[in-house]
C-alpha cells in the first residue's frame, strides 16, 4: 500500500507536466488524456523499487505510450510515408550540440507553438516528433531519448536535428507570412500602452463592442494608457492577449478583426477557462513559453 501510495502521490506532482508531452506529442487534447490514463495504468501495475528519477521515469512512460499511439495512427493512414534512413553513426556537422537552444531558436520554435507547429509534426515520423518534443520542448536528454525509441544518443541527437530544421523551416515561412490579425493585435496593444488614442481609433471599428462599451471613441479610450501588463500570445494557435499577474495568466482577450479593423474584444477571466488554454507568449523582442 504504501508503494501504491508513492506512486500516486508522485503522477499527481507530475501530471500536468505529463499532460503538457502528451499534448505536444499527439496534438489532441482527448488523445492527450487518453495517454496519460494509459500511462497511470502501466504505472500502477510497475515495480518502482530501482526509480530513482520519478519526473523522468513518468515521462518516459508517458512518451512510449504516445509513440505507440503516434505508430499506430501513422499505419492507418494510407499515405503512411516510407522507412526511416539508416541510423547515422554520428551526428552530421552542423547539429546543434545538447542544451538549451539559442534566442533565435526559442523564438522561431516558440512562435510555431499552436496550429501551425501541429500541422508540421503530423508530417514528421513518430520517432522524429518524439526526439524533437522531448529534447527541444521538455529538454530531455538524447541519451533518454535513445533509451525511449532503442536508438544511440547520436541517432536520437540526429532525428531531433531533421525535425527541428523541418520545423524552423516551416515556421520561418509562416513568419514571412503572418496572418494580419497578428500585427493587428500588436499594434492594438503598442497603441494601448502609449495612451495613441488616434491609433487606437484607426484599429478600432467605429462600432467596436467590448462587453457593455460600445464605439470605438469609448472603447479607445477605456483603453488608452492601458494594457500595461498585456501581453501579445498565441492562445489555442490564435493571436490574443494576455494578461499577466505576478507571471500568471489571469485574462484572455480575443480579437475579432473584420476588414482590417477589430470589431469586438471579448475578454475571458475564468480561471478554469485559463486553466484548459495552450498559451504562448510573444514579447516583441523574445519570446517564453508560459
Amino acid at each position: 500500500m504504501a508503494e501504491q501510495d508513492w506512486v500516486s502521490e508522485r503522477f499527481t506532482e507530475h501530471q500536468d507536466r505529463l499532460r503538457a508531452v502528451a499534448y505536444r506529442m499527439l496534438g489532441s487534447p482527448g488523445e492527450a488524456e487518453d495517454a496519460v490514463q494509459e500511462a497511470w495504468l502501466r504505472v500502477s501495475r510497475a515495480d518502482t523499487g530501482q526509480v530513482e528519477n520519478p519526473a523522468g521515469w513518468l515521462t518516459t512512460v508517458v512518451a512510449r505510450v504516445c509513440l505507440n499511439m503516434l505508430e499506430a495512427r501513422r499505419n492507418r493512414r494510407e499515405d503512411a510515408a516510407g522507412a526511416l534512413p539508416p541510423e547515422p553513426a554520428t551526428p552530421h556537422a552542423g547539429v546543434q550540440a545538447p542544451g538549451r537552444a539559442g534566442p533565435e531558436d526559442e523564438a522561431l520554435l516558440a512562435d510555431s507553438v499552436g496550429v501551425a507547429l501541429m500541422v508540421v509534426l503530423d508530417t514528421l515520423a513518430p520517432v522524429e516528433r518524439l526526439a524533437f518534443v522531448l529534447h527541444d520542448v521538455f529538454a530531455v536528454s538524447f541519451g533518454e531519448i535513445g533509451t525511449i525509441i532503442d536508438r544511440s544518443p547520436a541517432a536520437a541527437r540526429q532525428l531531433a536535428s531533421r525535425a527541428r530544421r523541418r520545423v524552423q523551416g516551416a515556421a520561418g515561412a509562416a513568419e514571412a507570412a503572418r496572418p494580419a490579425k497578428r500585427d493587428i493585435v500588436e499594434a492594438f496593444l503598442s497603441a494601448s500602452r502609449n495612451g495613441d488614442f488616434a491609433a487606437l481609433i484607426e484599429i478600432l471599428d467605429p462600432d467596436v463592442v467590448v462587453g457593455e462599451i460600445r464605439g470605438g471613441h469609448a472603447v479607445a479610450t477605456f483603453f488608452a494608457g492601458g494594457a500595461k501588463a498585456a501581453r501579445l500570445a498565441l492562445v489555442d494557435g490564435v493571436p490574443s492577449a494576455v494578461w499577466l499577474h505576478r507571471g500568471r495568466p489571469r485574462a484572455v482577450f480575443a480579437f475579432t478583426v473584420i476588414g482590417g479593423r477589430i470589431t469586438r474584444i471579448a475578454i475571458d477571466t475564468d480561471p478554469d477557462r485559463l486553466g484548459d488554454l495552450d498559451i504562448v507568449l510573444l514579447p516583441a523582442a523574445t519570446r517564453e513559453r508560459l
